[in-house]
Order: C-alpha cells, then structure tokens, then sequence
C-alpha cells in the first residue's frame, strides 16, 4: 500500500509521521542502495563474484507500540518526566472558548479517580453558566 494511504488509514494527519513510525531500513536496503550508488555515480562495476540481494522475507524485531485509547468525554492520562501522573480534560464553554484543566497524581488509579471528579466538576460549571445564560435571554 502506498505511504499516503496507509497514513490516511491509520489516522495520521502527514505521510512524514507513518515513515519517522514505521519504516525502517534493513542491511539489505543497505547493500542494495550501495550497489546502486556504485553503479550510477561511480560509474564502478559490481564483483561478479557477489550474488544479487534478494528480497528478505524474515520479520524484523520491530513492534509498533499503541497507546490506550480511551473514550471521547473521560481526558487522557500520561506521565511526566518526573515520573507524576497527569490527567487532562478540555470542555468548551458556552461562549466557545476551550479549557483545559489539568489533575496531577503519584498513582495512575489516584489520577483516574481524580480526573473524574475534576471532569464532573467542570460539567457541572459549563451546565450552570448555560443555565445563568438561559435565564438572562429569557429576562432580557
């Protein structure tokens, strides 16, 4: 598949952010790309004595790593360099500005618990500021 499609598919906004993921370079790419550079620049002639490179078909130790995806509404949690948890939720107003709050924890289960009451602390701000809104249009 081409890089363009399979960054598309997976859900990155650029092609460069799939290849700086995904691809790597093998020994043989390696070869390959000298032989080539030998023969185009260096006008050099390739020992006959070396076979052509065929494809490799062994899987190399590479592992994509994945983060936990969580659901739209519950934050994100990640971890700082000090090694602090750090839960984060951003809510829009009703005037349309975006806010983001943020909790910090020594434990990813404190950090849980205490982005859920942070988030439902903020719910519960934006509802009463439309609220407050609504009653003002009805007065005014």
């Amino acid at each position: 598949m081409d890089v363009k499609t399979l960054s598309t598919v997976i859900g990155h906004v650029s092609s460069a952010t799939t290849l700086n993921v995904y691809a790597h370079v093998t020994d043989d790419m390696q070869r390959q790309a000298a032989v080539r550079i030998d023969r185009g620049i260096g006008k050099a002639k390739t020992a006959e004595s070396t076979p052509p490179a065929e494809p490799s078909t062994a899987m190399t130790n590479f592992r994509p790593t994945r983060e936990r995806k969580r659901r739209w509404g519950t934050g994100s949690l990640s971890r700082n360099q000090n090694g602090q948890w750090v839960g984060r939720y951003k809510i829009t107003w009703p005037d349309g500005r975006l806010e983001t709050r943020r909790v910090h924890a020594d434990t990813e289960e404190e950090c849980e618990r205490l982005l859920a009451i942070m988030i439902a602390e903020m719910r519960a701000e934006v509802a009463a500021e439309k609220e407050r809104l609504r009653a003002e249009s009805k007065a005014g």
